[in-house]
């Protein structure tokens, strides 16, 4: 039997399975729909305001940020900002892959400086503070060179806001290179390259994923078909923000790795290697990440239209809906849920000869938890 008919096999089962694994589950609610570019990107700030983002993937998004206000997407902070501008690289957004609200009320956007995947525009990969009383930015972060490799694409970040100005965690998801933790003191602005390279910060070589009942290749129009390789991506803060939980983008692995070793500069990449923790193979892959101020760790499940919770070592489904579709990033609301973006990534061109198989409109989704947001340092 071929590893195509097994893993159809495995999709039928779980497909049949599904129904009974849920029928408790809250309901999934629509917060917007994205008729325009695809968002990759959420955030619900302490204040309750939401935020999401469009990387430049080839859709021509007239914006890179903005805040989602009674259903519409109004570009935030100003329209000038979102106007991508090669030539003032640290001034403007030129393809943002995340947002995230920080314990103090601020809106960090985390540009990539990578539009199309390219290498990372010099001076352009950045990190960018927002007051959110005041809607003006207070802080940019150009990130060097030598943390920013030709190679890297910069994923998502966590915020440790509890000493001195705190810090942040930033995974580099580079399907062309090595993969990392990138680790930067808001302070100083000093960053470093953590776990470059290590098999936890990379993709499974082995790794076939299933979706929509084929595997996921990258297939462009007129090219080769190639594996899909995907380093860190996901990424999530513990409660008490001692621990940094993180995952492959191409792998069914979750690890964990001490803050303390990964901040402590005397720890060397050795060292740091041995306090990886593997916390074992699951029966799904994961793109977003999200931790809950009652311990628990989300994961959303691209291969099974689901969004999982880890506790106690035991993954249970918090919702499975065909309106999943490639379920990327997650954010808690104070008010108890759990917002997700559904952008049908894998229906892209770029994985089926240059045929767009993406069905409008994209959405914003939510879910009922019982735990709030972890916000380090409020």
């Amino acid at each position: 039997m071929t590893t195509r008919r097994i893993l159809s096999g495995l999709a039928l089962c779980t497909a049949l399975l599904a129904p009974f694994a849920h029928a408790d589950a809250p309901k999934l609610e629509r917060v917007a729909a994205f008729q325009g570019a695809m968002p990759t990107g959420v955030t619900v700030a302490p204040n309750g305001r939401i935020f999401v983002n469009f990387p430049q993937w080839g859709d021509k998004s007239p914006y890179a940020v903005a805040e989602v206000r009674k259903g519409k997407v109004v570009p935030y902070p100003s329209a000038a900002i979102n106007r991508p501008d090669p030539k003032r690289p640290a001034d403007t957004f030129l393809s943002v892959q995340s947002v995230v609200a920080d314990a103090k009320n601020r809106l960090w956007v985390l540009d990539t400086a990578s539009p199309g995947f390219q290498p990372p525009i010099e001076g352009g990969a950045k990190l960018v503070a927002i007051d959110l009383a005041t809607n003006k930015v207070v802080r940019t972060l150009v990130l060097p060179p030598e943390v920013v490799l030709k190679s890297t694409y910069l994923n998502d970040v966590r915020f440790d806001l509890r000493e001195g100005e705190g810090v942040a965690y930033v995974t580099d998801s580079s399907p062309r290179g090595p993969g990392a933790i990138i680790v930067v003191d808001l302070a100083s602005g000093r960053a470093t390259r953590r776990l470059s390279g290590h098999s936890s910060t990379s993709p499974d070589p082995s790794f076939v994923a299933m979706v929509d009942g084929e595997p996921l290749q990258n297939r462009p129009a007129g090219g080769a078909e190639t594996p899909f390789r995907v380093a860190a991506d996901g990424i999530a803060l513990s409660a008490d923000g001692a621990t940094l939980y993180y995952c492959p983008l191409a792998a069914r692995k979750l690890y964990s790795v001490p803050t303390s070793a990964l901040r402590d500069p005397s720890v060397t990449d050795e060292q740091l290697a041995k306090r990886v923790v593997d916390l074992g193979t699951r029966e799904f892959a994961s793109d977003g990440l999200e931790a809950d101020d009652q311990g628990r760790v989300y994961a959303t499940d691209y291969e099974h239209d689901a969004i999982r919770r880890w506790a106690s070592g035991t993954w249970t489904i918090v919702a499975q809906d065909k309106r999943l579709s490639w379920p990327d990033t997650l954010s808690i609301s104070p008010d108890k849920y759990l917002y997700v973006v559904a952008n049908q990534l894998h229906r892209q061109p770029s994985f089926h000869g240059g045929k767009d198989l993406r069905k409008k409109p994209y959405e914003l989704l939510r879910v009922k938890i019982d735990a709030g947001p972890v916000l380090l340092g409020r």
